[in-house]
């Protein structure tokens, strides 16, 4: 049995084009088993207009639980988190955590490096003297530190630094000096956080060709024993599937012969 589940998805409560229950409606169609939602947690050096404080993480958690009520019995709904390694945040309350880092403290302040193209290859040359592989370093140890903050169930994109890489080329994914790096982060985080997630985000938005991590990343994600989850990184309710058929094969040629999903008595591993 094929099991169609989605636990990245964002709503209107930050960044996401539609409300909670227009991404219910779409995954009954779409012939969902379940559907999570992973808001963003607040970032109190960031500027982004529309951030998650408690307050209304108070209402997000109030109106995907009087959704769950309503949608009993025609799908499973899970109340979830992606978690900013630099937010301060309840964790508590939450079905599952996906932990992310998508700001780095670069000396001069913590900035982010998930924005255009234009600003990612600005961020690398203000910040890193123009050298990717050090942009990519300083990545992965704050990544690799992730278990050392939090508790969380899910690394969210293991190298999202890559996002404009196709089109910047500032590093190699495929060279032992990247690689070096990435597994480095890999085997520090080994028996810390038990699932990574494939992630389809950038592929749906045009960024990339392939979903997060590399297929090299994913080979040595499977060796080290991670369970691997398939998410969309959701923020348009078009794209709550995107590209999933073709993940399964990706881990599949990874060495994974299992994925895993959310059931209301936690994580459970299905065969892909």
């Amino acid at each position: 049995m094929t099991y169609k589940q989605n636990l990245h998805t964002h709503t209107t409560y930050v960044d996401g084009r539609q409300g909670p229950e227009e991404l219910i409606v779409t995954a009954l169609e779409k012939g969902f088993d379940s559907l999570g939602f992973s808001e963003h947690t607040y970032l109190c050096h960031s500027t982004y207009p529309n951030q998650m404080d408690e307050d209304k993480a108070m209402l997000y958690r109030a109106e995907i639980a009087a959704l769950k009520k309503q949608y009993e019995g025609k799908i499973n709904l899970f109340c979830g988190l992606e978690l900013e390694y630099y937010s301060d945040f309840n964790i508590k309350p939450y079905d599952y955590i996906i932990g992310s880092v998508h700001y780095l403290d670069c000396g001069e302040g913590i900035f982010t490096f998930d924005r255009s193209a234009t600003d990612t290859k600005e961020y690398i040359n203000r910040y890193f003297g123009g050298d990717g592989l050090h942009f990519m370093k300083k990545y992965f140890e704050t990544l690799a530190s992730y278990p050392d903050k939090y508790t969380v169930d899910i690394i969210g994109h293991f190298d999202l630094p890559l996002k404009h890489n196709e089109s910047l080329h500032f590093v190699n994914e495929t060279s032992k000096a990247y690689l070096d790096l990435a597994y480095g982060a890999i085997h520090a985080l080994k028996g810390r956080i038990p699932l990574f997630e494939v992630n389809t985000g950038a592929v749906a938005a045009g960024y990339r060709h392939t979903p997060y991590p590399t297929l090299d990343v994913m080979r040595e994600l499977c060796h080290c024993g991670f369970g691997a989850v398939i998410t969309s990184d959701c923020h348009n309710k078009d794209n709550l599937d995107f590209y999933f058929d073709e993940s399964r094969a990706l881990l599949r040629e990874a060495g994974f012969s299992s994925h895993f999903i959310l059931t209301e008595n936690g994580f459970k591993e299905v065969a892909l």
